[in-house]
């Protein structure tokens, strides 16, 4: 398939916009796959990756050393990232839902989930990319991404610019893709 699924495609935006050196974050560690990623994409730069679930971290952790990179894991929720990200981030990426193979009771949660953008795009730097994947096909994801959407759509136009990424041919609400570039600062 020439389109690129979700995942992949929110990598590729990823990659396309760190380097070496440069600052970000992952929202939601879950198995460190999106942080590995950033980690590989930054080099000598930073990364935070939040997860309120220890073992989540464990299995980041272990990724991470595999691959012989870091990044500062912390256990925490991710609305609080504005209490850890000490720099501007040159992007971003939020994976919501539940840990893959974990607790599906245990979900991202729109209140937290939206605060936690809000803080976010408020530290990326100018040309800045937030990327979040949206999984509306359970009762709390539907809840969250049509929250994280209002959320979106409020953003200024001047400011942002926001794209959503969905195959609108799949059928159960299908995960989607949304990405948001900082275009300038206030």
């Amino acid at each position: 398939m020439y389109l690129e699924n979700i995942l992949p495609f929110a990598h590729h935006l990823l990659r396309g916009r760190l380097k070496n050196g440069d600052a970000a974050l992952d929202g939601t560690a879950g198995n460190g796959h999106d942080t590995l990623l950033l980690a590989q994409c930054v080099g000598g730069g930073k990364v935070w990756a939040f997860d309120v679930q220890p073992q989540a971290l464990q299995q980041t952790r272990r990724r991470l050393e595999e691959a012989g990179v870091s990044a500062e894991l912390i256990c925490d929720g991710h609305e609080k990232l504005a209490d850890y990200v000490d720099r501007p981030l040159t992007a971003a990426v939020f994976n919501f839902g539940w840990l893959p193979g974990g607790d599906k009771t245990c979900t991202t949660q729109a209140a937290t989930s939206v605060a936690a953008l809000s803080a976010a795009v408020s530290l990326l730097e100018e040309s800045g990319l937030l990327v979040a994947v949206l999984y509306p096909g359970h009762e709390a994801g539907f809840a969250e991404a049509q929250s994280v959407e209002e959320w979106a759509a409020a953003l200024p136009q001047q400011q942002f610019a926001v794209l959503k990424y969905v195959f609108t041919n799949r059928q159960n609400r299908p995960p989607y893709l949304l990405a948001i570039e900082k275009l300038r600062q206030k």
